[in-house]
């Protein structure tokens, strides 16, 4: 084959992407990433991402510097899929009483697998066109590269003020990768796009977690707090909570932009069977009835104990009478961390019931901040009957 021009092969690699299932293909260069490096160790020092001791100083050094990632990097080829499936979706929709809400993009079969196939795909061939071996690494959202600073820098979307990326036409509801190549590509230009005046989101956050614009104070959100945090969450943030138990969409939900976001063409991105999970149900499971639920879903990362506490705060902040009978056993019977959030559910539904199981267990309740929360949650039940 004759030696392809930059803007030839970068054509070639954006009709391949199409034609591979991406919805959205864009390229950059290999340049440091300067700019959004001192931005994320600001965040990062600021405090703004405490609870995730993955993400360090030398985790964003590596994800900004792509020569790190690949020595000899020339482009950044920028990939979205978007996830986005209505049923899934909590807009314009009422939830059945006693279910948690699951995050859209959680719904489905876990993306990491299928996007990386097919980003191989793409790289293979690309090496079969050029009959050479493409010098290539690729990247989800589990590596160190920053994904959205790629994606910004590419103009595959521009950054909404709750700091995800916006995409013409599909809005921020997109898987994001990249391809890190030794392929000297023509590269595109970012968007002159913004939010304009447009502060929805930060209006609409119930813990108040979008901080300033372009700000995400990581120990406020909802999705930090259902899925990263392993420990008790902190009790000003339960009520903010509502029913959602993995992840949150509010800030999703709101945009403007993503208003018009088609629905996804993914089959293993289309499933609806965990559009409204029983919050009774959840408590009842044992591990292998948790992994034969939720085994391939991003779900898997909250593990059980915690999909339990999630389910625990929804309850409570449901007040869902039915389930006091599953919370009582999950005080006598669960682990330290569920048996401290099924307490303040307790709480919070009330009543004469809730109050004789709390103060029975009061007595058998050996761990020190569980019997925090019996005393506190008959405290809150007392002071509301009075």
């Amino acid at each position: 084959m004759n030696k392809l021009s930059k803007s030839d092969l970068a054509a070639i690699i954006k009709k391949t992407a199409l034609r591979l299932g991406f919805d959205l293909v864009r390229i950059t260069s290999a340049d440091e990433f300067s700019k959004d490096r001192r931005y994320a160790l600001d965040r990062l020092h600021e405090g703004y991402l405490n609870g995730l001791p993955w993400y360090t100083t030398s985790r964003v050094e590596r994800g900004t510097n792509p020569q790190q990632l690949l020595p000899g990097a020339r482009s950044i080829i920028c990939l979205g899929l978007n996830y986005f499936e209505p049923s899934h979706s909590s807009i314009d929709s009422s939830h059945l009483v006693g279910t948690g809400r699951i995050a859209n993009y959680a719904q489905g079969k876990d993306y990491h697998r299928l996007i990386k196939k097919r980003m191989r795909s793409l790289v293979v061939e690309m090496s079969s066109i050029l009959g050479k071996e493409v010098g290539a690494r690729w990247y989800v959202d589990d590596g160190p590269m920053l994904d959205r600073a790629a994606a910004n820098r590419s103009g595959l979307g521009w950054f909404g003020k709750n700091t995800n990326i916006l995409s013409p036409g599909v809005g921020s509801w997109t898987f994001l990768g990249q391809i890190v190549t030794n392929l000297n590509l023509e590269i595109d230009m970012p968007l002159k796009k913004s939010c304009g005046t447009c502060i929805e989101c930060i209006k609409s956050c119930p813990t108040g977690a979008i901080v300033a614009p372009y700000v995400l104070d990581n120990t406020k959100c909802i999705s930090f707090h259902t899925i990263e945090n392993r420990g008790p969450i902190p009790r000003e943030i339960r009520p903010q909570m509502r029913d959602w138990i993995f992840g949150c969409d509010i800030c999703q939900e709101v945009c403007p932009v993503n208003k018009i976001a088609p629905d996804t063409t993914v089959p293993e991105f289309q499933m609806s069977r965990l559009a409204n999970v029983s919050l009774i149900s959840i408590l009842q499971l044992d591990e292998d009835g948790f992994k034969r639920d939720f085994s391939g879903t991003p779900i898997m990362r909250a593990k059980l104990s915690g999909l339990k506490r999630n389910a625990c705060i929804a309850l409570g902040n449901t007040k869902d009478l039915t389930g006091v009978p599953e919370l009582a056993r999950c005080l006598a019977e669960e682990s330290e961390l569920v048996r401290g959030h099924a307490a303040w559910a307790l709480g919070q539904i009330g009543g004469a019931n809730a109050t004789k199981i709390l103060e029975e267990v009061r007595f058998t309740e050996t761990a020190g901040w569980v019997l925090e929360e019996i005393n506190l949650s008959l405290n809150e039940i007392a002071n509301n009957t009075e």
